[in-house]
């Protein structure tokens, strides 16, 4: 049998963080060091983790239609804004920003729905995700007016023994298509839970936060390409996403 390939994801960071992607120094390491944290350093933990591994669609709000596909590798870069992460990992993750590569896939169904799914397992580190979304067309866009949509995401941590994070969100996006681009913008709300069982001096913490973000998408029939910048609390994310779209 042939040997199965699978995304070179080294490669695929480069080329995206190139396109779109600001300077960063990647932030590796295993989360195994979680008991050595305070209460304080758990909820900055989750707060850091919840904003960079919460879904991000990286798409226009217009419907993809029964037919329709939106299939990519992206990558985000989130800030990090405390330290926790380092003393999660060790010391080994001493960056202040987390890149997060995956493999997305969006689907197109009738009236003006879409389901959306995405899988990463991040390179150095032992941190897996899996995430969902389903969205609904308020209205579905034309030559003269905007696309308005609302959607409904999830996201949950695996791989890491000592934490188990999840995310929910809801938000609301438009866009407006023009030629081959179609520039785009939102809002919305996330709430992040988190719990561990390697100290019974941490409790269980549950965050919400505000989110806005403002993108643009490249149709060039071939290829499409979506940027994206991100607002979640305070931790800001950008991220870039390489694919077709039709």
């Amino acid at each position: 049998m042939p040997e199965t390939k699978h995304p070179n994801w080294k490669c695929i960071i480069t080329v995206m963080a190139t396109l779109a992607l600001p300077p960063v120094t990647w932030a590796g390491g295993d989360i195994n060091s979680v008991g050595s944290l305070n209460q304080s350093s758990f909820k900055d933990l989750t707060s850091d983790l919840g904003a960079a591994l919460s879904y991000k669609a990286i798409r226009p709000a217009e419907p993809l239609g029964s037919l329709g596909f939106d299939i990519g590798f992206e990558v985000s870069s989130t800030s990090l804004e405390s330290a926790a992460l380092e003393s999660a990992t060790g010391g080994e993750a001493t960056s202040s920003q987390l890149l997060v590569p995956k493999l997305h896939v969006s689907k197109g169904l009738p009236f003006g729905f879409d389901v959306g799914a995405f899988y990463t397992s991040v390179p150095s580190s032992n941190i897996g995700l899996i995430g969902g979304e389903l969205s609904y067309a308020l209205l579905e866009g034309g030559m003269l007016s905007p696309a308005v949509s609302i959607r409904g995401t999830f996201s949950r941590l695996t791989g890491v023994n000592q934490l188990d994070l999840s995310t929910r969100g809801l938000e609301l996006s438009v866009s407006k298509g023009f030629a081959f681009f179609t520039p785009y913008a939102g809002i919305g709300q996330i709430w992040i839970n988190s719990e561990t069982n390697v100290s019974v001096d941490l409790k269980d913490e549950s965050l919400t936060k505000n989110k806005y973000f403002l993108g643009i998408n490249f149709n060039l029939g071939l290829v499409n390409f979506a940027a994206e910048t991100e607002q979640t609390g305070d931790n800001t994310s950008t991220s870039a996403k390489i694919g077709v779209r039709f």
